[in-house]
C-alpha cells in the first residue's frame, strides 16, 4: 500500500504543480492554441489524482466497511477520476458557454449516482 499511496502522493504533487505552472504561468488569452489544451490536462489530472487522495483518505477512517487496503484503493481511484471528468465536463460547458447551475448540479448527479449505484452493488 505505500507504494501505491506514493505513487499516487507523487502523482497529485507533480500535476498541481504543472496545474500551477499552466496558470501562472501561460496565459490563455494570449497563446490559447497551446494554454488551453495544457490546461484541460494538467485540470483533469490535478482534480483526479487529488480526489483519489481525499478519497483514499476519507475511506481509511470511515469505520463502517469491511473492506481490504485494494478495494479501498480502487474505490478511491475510480472516484478520483469521475470527479476529474465530472470537472472536465463542467469546463468545457463553461467555455462553450453553456453551464447553468441546474446543469452542473445534473452532471455531478449523475457521477453521484453512478458512484452510489457502484458503492452499494459490491
Amino acid at each position: 500500500m505505500n507504494n501505491i499511496l506514493f505513487g499516487i502522493a507523487l502523482a497529485a504533487m507533480l500535476s498541481l504543480s504543472s496545474f500551477l505552472m499552466v496558470l501562472l504561468r501561460v496565459s490563455p488569452l494570449t497563446e490559447p492554441r497551446q494554454a488551453v489544451p495544457a490546461f484541460i490536462v494538467s485540470v483533469l489530472l490535478s482534480t483526479v489524482t487529488a480526489g483519489a487522495l481525499l478519497s483514499l483518505t476519507f475511506w481509511k477512517h470511515y469505520p463502517h466497511h469491511t473492506w481490504d487496503t485494494g478495494k479501498i484503493t480502487s474505490v478511491a481511484v475510480r472516484e478520483g477520476v469521475f470527479l476529474g471528468c465530472s470537472a472536465l465536463i463542467l469546463l468545457s460547458f463553461h467555455l462553450l458557454r453553456l453551464l447553468n447551475w441546474w446543469i452542473a448540479l445534473m452532471i455531478v448527479g449523475i457521477f453521484v449516482l453512478v458512484e452510489l449505484a457502484l458503492i452499494i452493488e459490491k
